[in-house]
């Protein structure tokens, strides 16, 4: 492979409830600078258990705090981030979500693609935030 994988999984045993069978990771880093990294959301990333349930903003909080230990992973820092899509359940967490996000990407300037959607891959999850992020050729 030409590409990067870190943190591979199989769906196999994420949604066993779902008889799914597909290989992933959580993030990518091709051609050694572009970082693509999985939509994360409420649901901490060594235990897989799910935080903040009801509370938009505190599953942002966990969402960012993936992201952040992600990009670490791959070699890059939140300000290396260029893109980030944020799903949300409902435009009411809208204000709560942006909020914490701007708390973790102050300075950084990226684009940012915000999309209300009628539900996320599991029931509770509130929030889900993917980013695309290019580590400086200088570092």
């Amino acid at each position: 492979m030409t590409h990067k994988r870190i943190r591979k999984f199989n769906t196999k045993e994420t949604y066993p409830e779902q008889k799914l069978d597909n290989d992933l990771c959580q993030v990518v880093v091709a051609k050694g600078s572009m970082v693509f990294v999985r939509g994360q959301v409420g649901q901490d990333l060594d235990t897989a258990v799910n935080v903040a349930i009801g509370d938009a903003a505190g599953q942002t909080e966990q969402a960012m705090k993936n992201v952040r230990t992600l990009l670490a992973e791959a070699g890059a820092e939140l300000g290396d981030i260029c893109k980030i899509t944020i799903y949300i359940t409902d435009p009411r967490y809208r204000e709560a979500v942006y909020r914490k996000i701007g708390e973790y990407l102050k300075g950084v300037f990226p684009v940012s693609t915000g999309i209300v959607v009628s539900a996320l891959a599991r029931p509770e999850w509130l929030v889900e935030v993917d980013v695309t992020a290019v580590i400086p050729d200088a570092r």
